[in-house]
């Protein structure tokens, strides 16, 4: 087996194991959700970049979201089609024990290797590789006809 192989089989078990971890009324994908809205991302559309989802993803997440009273929407000034989101006082609060529960997972994991500091820091800078190659993969889609 490859060490990518093995990396590979490492992340979708960790995957799982996060997951787990989240509080009983949350799933991984609320969570991406919350996290982006929690750091700024206000436009569904943008959503659906960043977390590399289709819009219908995005609006069924959002849509349950709101309904658990975790989302707010508003209408965004003179677009009439565009709204913006918002966490509410409870989304904020979900939202913070979700990333303190994830990060003690996370530091669980890193305790059990033989570097956790340099562990943690190679699992973090994840995120900003993951949005270059997002960026990247944007840039060489075709946008639907009609729309630029």
């Amino acid at each position: 087996m490859t060490e990518a192989q093995r990396a590979v089989r490492a992340m979708a078990r960790t995957a799982r194991l996060m997951e787990r971890t989240l509080p009983a009324r949350l799933s991984m994908a609320d969570f991406r959700m919350l996290s982006a809205i929690g750091d700024g991302e206000a436009r569904a559309s943008r959503l659906a970049r960043r977390l590399a989802l289709g819009k219908p993803a995005v609006s069924a997440t959002v849509e349950s979201l709101v309904k658990r009273g975790l989302v707010t929407r508003t209408a965004h000034g003179s677009d009439q089609r565009a709204v913006d989101l918002a966490l509410t006082a409870e989304g904020v609060a979900t939202l913070a024990d979700a990333d303190a529960a994830l990060c003690r997972t996370v530091e669980r994991i890193a305790d059990a290797t033989a570097g956790p500091d340099a562990t943690v820091r190679v699992l973090a800078d994840l995120g900003p590789a993951l949005d270059t190659l997002l960026a990247a993969r944007e840039a060489c889609t075709p946008s639907p006809a009609g729309r630029a």
